[in-house]
């Protein structure tokens, strides 16, 4: 009896674990059931892929949607309905809401607030504090819960945990990866008085290399002592990815598309404080220490730090100004240009994007294109030259630092288990994101 589908991607260019090849796409239930020569099987549906590369769907495992607190600039509606318009089929979304994701009842709204909303799966990062390290073992291993996230430098909320004891503490206490933002908060006040009013090209100025590399070389110490795993997030200075490099066993990293892409003053000088993030936007040494980082494997995954505010927010005087961009949409366009630049090849972006995050943080069932995964793909067209603008924008936000940046390679089409949810630009079907599941938790009794 021939084989049946719900659906079958047909004639298109495969991008996995193998390599790059022309082969359909079999999905039944939502997950892959066939790859190969399956053109002429019975499907349900069925896509003309001719012309077009099929990657395994993005894992963005740094997002800040803003839901609950601050929706007049994202909520998990708008920030997964983004996400899903360039390319991406799950999220990890980060603690600092209000109120602070740091207990089983914040974590379970968010997920309640999830269901029926958004476009793409999702998991939350639960935040770690001096006041609920004795629940962090519990707490990341709920349904819904990405590890825990901790701020070691403030920065946008008031998640801070800045001491060391503090800090050996929480990674006594869990078992899974946690991900940190490493900036040493002692330096970062003992230099706010370098930032110059109204002069955002100050920010790298204040929040210097010496209180990243400070705080990262404090972490790995402390991960060594204890055993455990950690993930540096968005790392922007070539001190510390040298210093990385020698404790890859421990510490995984994460860098940006706007740290490869943007370099201070330039950016400063065009875009004023929409280019202003923690950690900083650098100068072109630093730029350069990223990509040779990605070279070399010592980055292991991409994350957009998709943290968005207003316009008018972000037209406040610097220092005023919040710190943050949007980023999630344009992940994927913006890392396919630096592809077909010859930057990074099609099979890293893949291994950055998809089966990076798989392999760090224990995704089931996502981040390969293979029998029995789930059938989530980003659909590109690797030739297609297009303009990012403010109008493609589908965050609430409005806005991005690429307005105007052509770029060649687009999303034309994302799917979430086996469903289409966007197509050549538009939202096609309603939102029908579920929790993205992990093995370490796959069994809560442990």
């Amino acid at each position: 009896m021939a084989e049946t589908y719900d659906l079958i991607l047909a004639g298109g260019t495969v991008v996995n674990q193998d390599g790059i090849g022309a082969r359909d796409i079999g999905v039944r239930g939502g997950r892959i059931a066939a790859l190969g020569n399956i053109a002429k099987a019975a499907a349900g549906e069925r896509i003309d892929c001719k012309g077009l590369h099929i990657l395994p769907g993005v894992i963005d495992t740094q997002v800040h949607f803003r839901e609950p607190g601050a929706t007049h600039k994202e909520d998990l509606e708008t920030g997964s309905r983004a996400a899903v318009l360039g390319g991406v089929t799950a999220v990890f979304e980060m603690p600092n809401t209000d109120p602070l994701t740091v207990d089983a009842a914040a974590l379970a709204d968010k997920v309640k607030r999830a269901r029926g909303r958004m476009h793409c799966d999702f998991s939350f990062f639960v935040g770690g504090t001096h006041d609920n390290v004795a629940n962090l073992a519990k707490l990341e291993r709920l349904p819904g819960a990405a590890g825990i996230k901790v701020f070691m430098g403030s920065s946008t909320g008031k998640l801070l945990v800045a001491d060391d004891a503090g800090l050996r503490a929480m990674l006594k206490a869990i078992r899974r990866r946690a991900a940190f933002h490493a900036e040493d908060e002692p330096r970062l006040e003992a230099r706010k008085k370098l930032r110059v009013e109204g002069e955002p090209a100050s920010h790298p100025l204040w929040r210097d290399e010496t209180a990243a590399l400070t705080a990262t070389t404090r972490l790995v110490k402390i991960a060594h002592e204890t055993g455990k795993r950690v993930h540096v997030l968005h790392v922007s200075t070539a001190e510390e990815l040298q210093f990385l490099a020698d404790h890859k066993d421990v510490a995984s990293v994460e860098v940006t598309p706007q740290h490869l892409t943007f370099a201070s003053p330039e950016c400063y000088a065009r875009l004023g404080t929409r280019a202003q993030m923690n950690p900083p936007l650098r100068d072109a040494r630093h730029r350069e220490a990223l990509w040779r980082a990605v070279a070399h494997g010592v980055a292991d995954i991409l994350g957009s730090d998709h943290a968005p505010h207003t316009m008018e927010e972000k037209a406040k005087p610097y220092p005023a100004s919040p710190s943050g961009m949007p980023g999630v949409q344009t992940l994927l366009p913006v890392m396919l240009d630096h592809v077909n630049a010859g930057r990074l090849s099609l099979e890293r972006f893949v291994d950055m994007t998809s089966a990076g995050p798989q392999r760090l943080f224990g995704i089931a069932n996502k981040g390969r294109i293979a029998v029995g995964y789930d059938a989530d793909f980003a659909i590109v067209d690797l030739k297609r030259r297009e303009t990012i603008t403010n109008r493609w924008i589908g965050s609430r936000c409005g806005w991005t630092p690429y307005d105007g940046m052509q770029v060649t390679g687009w999303p034309v089409g994302t799917l979430v288990r086996g469903r289409r949810a966007m197509w050549e630009g538009e939202i096609v079907a309603p939102a029908q994101g579920e929790t993205v599941r992990f093995l370490e938790t796959l069994d809560p009794t442990l």
